[in-house]
C-alpha cells in the first residue's frame, strides 16, 4: 500500500520556540517513527516520567504539532499522534538574524539537538551492523564528499537530492522486503584549509 504525501510543517518563530526543547524534539521523534502512543508509553520508551511526557505533548499540541489520535484510546487514555511527517525552516537566516535572542538561541538549541539525534543514530546503527543481513549491509552507506560549490549550486544540489529522495518516497510500498531507511543529508560549507 503506497505511503500518504508527506506533510511538512514550516516552523516560524514562535513555533519554533516551542519545539526547541530536547524532550519535546525526541517526543515528536517517538510519534514520527512508532506511530501514536500515549504520555506514558512514551515515558517508558523515553524513560522520562509520564508527567513530563503528558506536559509537553500538552505543549505541542498548542502549536499543532501533535493532536489526539481518534481512531484510539478511551475516557481515560489519551493518545497522541504526530500531525506531520517532518518540520521545516525555510528561511534559516531570518530566524538566525531575529530580533528577539531566544529565536536565535532556539535556532541553535533545535539545530544542536537535530544533529546529536542523526549522529545517536548512525552510532546505533553500527552497534548492530552485525546484526543485519549482507543485503542490508551492503546497501547502507556511511561517506562524505567536499566540493567546490557555489551558495547557489550548494542549494540545487540540497534540492536535488531532496527531490531524489521524494520520488522513492511516493514510490515505496510496505512489503516483507521494505525496511525503514533513515537517510541524513548534512550539507554546510567548510572555509578553505590555512597553506603551511
Amino acid at each position: 500500500m503506497p505511503r500518504h504525501a508527506p506533510r511538512a510543517q514550516r516552523l516560524d518563530a514562535q513555533s519554533l520556540l516551542a519545539i526547541a526543547h530536547p524532550l519535546r524534539m525526541r517526543l515528536l521523534g517517538a510519534l514520527r517513527e512508532h506511530g501514536p502512543a500515549t504520555a506514558s508509553h512514551l515515558a517508558e520508551r523515553l524513560g522520562e516520567s509520564s508527567g513530563a511526557t503528558s506536559y509537553h505533548l500538552r505543549q505541542l499540541a498548542v502549536f499543532g504539532f501533535v493532536e489526539d489520535d481518534p481512531d484510539r484510546g478511551t475516557g481515560r487514555e489519551r493518545w497522541w499522534r504526530s500531525a506531520y511527517d517532518s518540520t521545516l525552516i525555510d528561511d534559516t537566516s531570518e530566524m538566525l538574524d531575529h530580533a528577539d535572542p531566544r529565536v536565535r538561541g532556539a535556532l541553535h538549541l533545535y539545530q544542536q539537538e537535530v544533529a546529536a539525534h542523526h549522529a545517536l543514530e548512525q552510532a546505533s546503527f553500527l552497534g548492530s551492523f552485525h546484526e543485519w543481513p549482507a543485503q542490508w549491509r551492503e546497501a547502507s552507506d556511511l561517506s562524505d564528499f567536499t566540493l567546490q560549490l557555489t551558495a547557489r549550486q550548494a542549494q540545487e544540489l540540497v534540492e536535488r537530492l531532496h527531490a531524489v529522495i521524494a520520488e522513492y518516497r511516493a514510490a515505496v510500498q510496505d512489503t516483507e522486503e521494505t525496511q525503514p531507511v533513515r537517510v541524513h543529508l548534512h550539507a554546510f560549507p567548510r572555509p578553505p584549509e590555512p597553506l603551511g
